[in-house]
């Protein structure tokens, strides 16, 4: 451990939690080395959709500009349900005038690379994993578990803490080359099913996919998934079909959703803390996973600035995100239940809910998800 000078953080994990946090704390002084246990550097995922809190963390983060550049920004949102019927739609432009930054999308991959070059050369050690944050802890002043929803750290440090369970339905993604017209995000609510559009680029399109199904019931290959996801919804409303012809079936990738139980007690043991999917992972309801985890990179630099002490800045770190993250997580979970659980009856008195819910009513719901604003500097 460090005495005098500089002090060391160690990072475990690379994800865009693991980045984001190296760069915030570069950012404030600290030298930062992050332990990836992967060979290469390389995000896992599809799409991401950047709502404005995730922007305005990105800004603090000195890539903003860097973002926007890479980024669609998006006119809106939509829900519709399989036969092309509206129930909802959000204005972009009005969410952005709300929360001061705008909605964008960006492709999982462009994200990470930009964190990881905001990185010096040698930050990031890949193949390197760590059995033993014990022992990096004895090493660093602090040490910071981003290591995923399946976390060693998480594990190790707090056996209590609530572990992963399966939310019941799985979910597919992939990266779709299109001439499809799409300028808006949309999600289609089905029973127990949807299908969701995020424009990512030129000619490039996230598609997104749930059901509700037991787990592990994956098909053999790229093609069969493909197959699947055509039985599903290929009688949907356009562009659904149309995107699903495009889908390269090697592109297709399928994951069962779990999310914690429950969110820890407390983000923090002495001098090592989690951030990200290992402090909070929640089902993807709400698209909030990365933009929680770029939140947690800014705040926790903020609290370890000018030299503060670092097992009190630890524990300010829980007393200001856990609430937050426990909120999100318990919002994500019941949406996760109203349109993966519900039958028949339920999923129409929803959808009724929904269309009659006034957009005014909707933008202000908002708050309690996009709202969130970097802590001001000192």
């Amino acid at each position: 451990m460090t005495h005098s000078g500089t002090r060391s953080a160690a990072v475990v994990g690379a994800g865009i939690a693991g980045l984001a946090t190296a760069v915030a704390l570069r950012r404030t002084g600290w030298s930062v080395t992050v332990h990836e246990q992967a060979a290469t550097l390389r995000a896992l995922g599809a799409g991401l959709v950047l709502a404005p809190n995730a922007v305005h963390a990105l800004d603090a983060l000195g890539l903003g500009g860097a973002v926007r550049e890479r980024a669609v920004p998006l006119a809106g949102s939509a829900l519709r349900r399989p036969d092309g019927r509206p129930l909802s739609r959000l204005d972009a432009a009005r969410l952005a005038d709300r929360h001061g930054a705008p909605v964008l999308a960006i492709g999982r991959a462009a994200l990470h690379a930009l964190l990881a070059d905001a990185l010096a050369p040698g930050v990031v050690r890949c193949g390197s994993p760590v059995a033993d944050v014990t022992a990096l802890a004895g090493e660093h002043d602090l040490v910071v578990a981003a290591d995923g929803i399946r976390s060693r750290a998480r594990t190790a440090g707090w056996p209590d803490a609530p572990p992963p369970a399966y939310a019941g339905y799985t979910a597919w993604r992939a990266l779709v080359r299109t001439d499809a017209p799409v300028t808006e995000a949309s999600e289609t609510w089905g029973r127990r099913e949807r299908f969701g559009v995020v424009p990512v680029g030129a000619g490039l399109v996230y598609v997104f996919a749930t059901a509700t199904v037991p787990a592990d019931a994956h098909a053999s290959d790229g093609e069969a998934e493909l197959a699947e996801l055509r039985r599903r919804f290929g009688g949907w409303h356009a562009p659904v079909p149309a995107l699903l012809d495009a889908v390269d079936p090697a592109a297709v990738l399928r994951h069962d959703v779990h999310a914690l139980a429950g969110v820890p007690a407390t983000f923090h043991r002495g001098t090592t803390v989690l951030v990200g999917d290992a402090a909070h992972a929640l089902e993807p309801n709400l698209g909030q996973g990365a933009g929680l985890a770029l939140e947690d990179a800014v705040v926790l630099a903020h609290l370890l600035a000018d030299d503060a002490p670092v097992e009190p800045a630890l524990a300010r770190f829980t007393a200001v995100r856990r609430p937050r993250a426990a909120r999100l997580h318990a919002m994500s979970a019941a949406l996760g239940r109203l349109t993966q659980q519900a039958g028949p009856v339920v999923a129409s008195v929803r959808d009724a809910a929904v269309r009659l819910t006034p957009p005014a009513v909707a933008l202000r719901g908002s708050d309690r998800t996009t709202g969130w604003r970097p802590p001001a500097s000192s």
